[in-house]
């Protein structure tokens, strides 16, 4: 025989279970406490004051670009390979994520005679940072390059891939 009975009381669970066989019998009571609302952790001065402000902030930057094929159906890709790069520090933001795009080596079937839209999601910038280039660095021809883009307070751009 199993049997389970739950019932609530003064903020406790308390359960019990039986379990009965033709050689054994057991009789289990347990008391669980309700969960206990979380508390946000004190983190020491000191502790604050050694970390890199800039990992501090969890910062991306997104990219829409655009690709107008004036062509027939068209293959496309996205090299883990891109990268932007401050034009002052030449400090390089790699790629985090590409929606809406295959990633090489694997290719994106395209419609013809349409503007194909994707996002590309980057590591933050340097903070300084005031204009950067997008680089896709790949080690056949076919790559694309934009530069001078003007950086903003939202880090969302929207481009066009020639």
């Amino acid at each position: 025989m199993i049997g389970a009975n739950t019932f609530l009381n003064l903020g406790f669970n308390v359960a019990t279970i039986e379990y009965q066989t033709s050689m054994h019998s057991i009789k289990l009571r347990s008391t669980i406490k309700e969960p206990v609302p979380l508390v946000k952790p004190v983190v020491e001065p000191d502790v604050l004051l050694s970390i890199d402000p800039n990992v501090l902030e969890d910062a991306y930057v997104y990219v829409h670009c655009y690709f107008k094929n004036d062509m027939n159906e068209m293959l496309i890709r996205i090299w883990r390979s891109t990268f932007l790069i401050d034009r002052t520090s030449g400090s390089r933001s790699e790629l985090i994520h590409a929606e809406n795009i295959s990633l090489a080596p694997q290719w994106r079937m395209i419609p013809g005679n349409t503007t194909f839209s994707f996002l590309l999601i980057f590591a933050a910038l340097p903070k300084d940072c005031k204009v950067f280039d997008l680089l896709e660095d790949i080690p056949q021809s076919g790559g694309f390059f934009i530069s001078n883009i003007r950086r903003n307070e939202l880090d969302v751009y929207h481009v066009d891939i020639l």
